[in-house]
């Protein structure tokens, strides 16, 4: 077959490698029977490549041009009569119809694939200085261009979805490149500035959008652009931050009980790292390092602390060095009661202090996660119903999650409804509405599959819209739009966007877990659960651990391993038949 390129610099292809042609007249021909996919009438051919020549010589020019071709390229891929000439779809295949087929697709897959055929304009370089094809020319230059843009818009709404926001900035820029007046590619780059951290950017960006609609147009942006900008400055409008009532904590410097100076960089270090992994926690608000630090080298009274910095936790610790180990100590304790919620202590080697910091970082924050949240649902329980705001009811609706029984699904629907209700922004409410879905399949509750499914999807581009950098949205959508839609690769993605934003989320290793069981791949499926199983070993969710794990178990034939995990499973009466069925599949 051969192979036409004419996005960008035009060339001529077949089965020994590239074929040059004389004249920039014969690339036209070609280009232009290659476009119109259908015969072409003799007549307009010669008009449109030969139009300022006299009759005569301008069907002259013809007949030599199309022997030339026919010589060149064969009369099985240039078919003509004595009224029309076409090139056969058979033998001739170009870049341009292939990207037209492309952008008509939804998919993110084939999108992509268009996009990377874009190599600048449609025939650049094609110059025959007739009339005729000039107007052609310009006109099918327009369409691509617009078909481009199209794609490039469709593409970085799809990467800002799947949490992309570099490559959805990547598709914007490259619109606003071919049309600097397309005002949805500058929403686009407004809204993924705004979720890659750089605010002062997007609103840069958009008022010299302003000042260049009104000097060279006369016109004022569209209204949606406005609205994306009013979005972008009020970003960080305490009344834009998320439902109040939120728990916080602060994270106190460890002390060094060493008594060597040269150890606190370690031991700031490794707060700092525990400081960042909590930030990823959209449900925490979390002091930043320049106000807990100034509490460094101060004995402190955990309570007086809560007090000035507002928070309701407070974790510290510390560090002690002997020889070549290392042991750190901490507990996270409620400002108001004083108790200790957890402690613990972790020892290690201090070959390698980053991967020392790194394990402890992940061991601290695996273990007070859970009882974070467990310390907010109790909590929310003792509230006055009258009392209650969005982010409670999402606490009261998680807590009947964890129950895995039919009348506890419908109380977590109806809460965390509730919640959107309050909070119509508020997207780990939507991902966990959606999840409520996913527990009624795998429960064996569904009554109107229809519905469910079309309301799952909903919840959870909803959430996924909302929530560009929450983990908990991003991998409670992709677990629904795994198994509920069935759409495993969609929902890999977003889970791993989601593990990439807060690699200590349990429960986002569960939901991988099951997505590469599902697609076959149980090796990565036992390693993904496994460490959800080490990240929190006392969570609610330990026994869904077990009964993933047994499930991996099975598709990697390790039947014995599948039958311990699911006899530990079968203990709880809740969904019990899930680890059931694992020991009778693998016995």
């Amino acid at each position: 077959m051969l192979h036409l390129k004419l996005l960008g610099k035009f060339e001529l292809t077949g089965p020994a490698g590239r074929i040059a042609l004389s004249s920039t007249k014969l690339s036209a021909f070609l280009a232009y029977l290659a476009l119109a996919a259908k015969p072409v009438p003799r007549e307009h051919l010669t008009t449109l490549l030969w139009g300022s020549y006299f009759d005569d010589q301008a069907r002259q020019n013809f007949r030599q041009a199309l022997l030339r071709l026919r010589k060149l390229i064969g009369t099985e891929a240039l078919v003509s009569d004595d009224q029309t000439v076409q090139l056969s779809p058979a033998a001739v295949a170009s870049d341009a119809r292939q990207f037209e087929g492309l952008v008509r697709s939804a998919s993110a897959a084939e999108l992509r694939q268009a996009v990377s055929l874009l190599d600048g304009d449609l025939l650049a370089g094609i110059d025959v200085k007739e009339p005729a094809w000039e107007d052609w020319l310009g006109n099918e230059r327009q369409r691509f261009g617009k078909l481009a843009c199209d794609a490039l818009v469709a593409l970085g709404r799809i990467e800002l979805d799947l949490g992309r926001a570099p490559d959805a900035l990547i598709c914007a820029e490259n619109c606003i490149r071919r049309d600097l007046f397309r005002e949805d590619a500058h929403r686009l780059a407004i809204v993924a500035m705004v979720a890659l951290g750089r605010r002062a950017e997007a609103l840069k960006h958009y008022q010299g959008l302003v000042e260049r609609l009104r000097q060279e147009l006369a016109t004022a942006p569209e209204a949606e652009t406005t609205q994306a900008y009013e979005q972008a400055r009020t970003a960080t409008d305490p009344q834009n931050m998320p439902p109040r009532g939120k728990p916080s904590i602060a994270v106190l410097p460890f002390a060094n009980l060493s008594h060597e100076p040269e150890q606190d960089y370690f031991v700031d270090g490794m707060v700092d790292e525990i400081i960042t992994a909590l930030s990823r926690m959209h449900w925490l608000i979390v002091i930043a390092r320049n106000s807990s630090f100034t509490y460094k080298g101060r004995a402190v009274d955990v309570k007086q602390v809560g007090r000035e910095l507002g928070v309701r936790y407070v974790l510290e610790g510390s560090v002690r060095r002997a020889g070549n180990r290392v042991r750190i100590g901490g507990q996270l304790i409620d400002t108001e009661t004083g108790a200790a919620l957890w402690a613990d202590r972790i020892e290690g080697e201090l070959q390698d202090i980053f991967d020392l910091q790194d394990e402890v970082t992940t061991k601290v924050v695996g273990a007070i996660s859970p009882k974070l949240e467990q310390a907010e649902i109790e909590r929310s329980k003792r509230k006055l119903t009258g009392s209650l705001d969005a982010y409670d009811y999402y606490l009261r609706g998680m807590a009947e999650t964890y129950k895995w029984t039919r009348e506890a699904n419908e109380q977590a629907l109806a809460h965390f409804y509730r919640a959107i209700e309050l909070d119509p922004e508020f997207a780990s409410a939507f991902g966990m509405a959606a999840r409520c879905f996913s527990q009624r399949k795998a429960g064996g509750w569904v009554t109107d599959p229809s519905f469910e499914i079309t309301e799952s999807q909903r919840l959870a581009r909803r959430a996924i819209e909302l929530g560009a950098d929450d983990a908990v949205a991003l991998a409670t959508a992709g677990i629904v739009l795994a198994f509920v839609a069935g759409e495993l690769e969609v929902g890999d993605a977003l889970i791993e966007r989601g593990l990439e934003l807060n690699p200590n989320l349990a429960w986002a290793w569960l939901f991988s877990g099951w997505v590469k069981a599902w697609s076959g791949d149980a090796d990565t499926a036992i390693s993904r659960i496994t460490r959800a199983i080490h990240l929190s070993p006392h969570d609610p969710s330990l026994l869904s651990m077990r009964r993933g794990i047994a499930f991996a178990y099975f598709i990697a034939g390790r039947y014995e391993e599948a039958i311990s995990s699911a006899n530990i499973a079968i203990k709880s009466p809740q969904n019990a038949f899930i680890a059931m069925a694992a020991v009778a599949a693998s016995a």
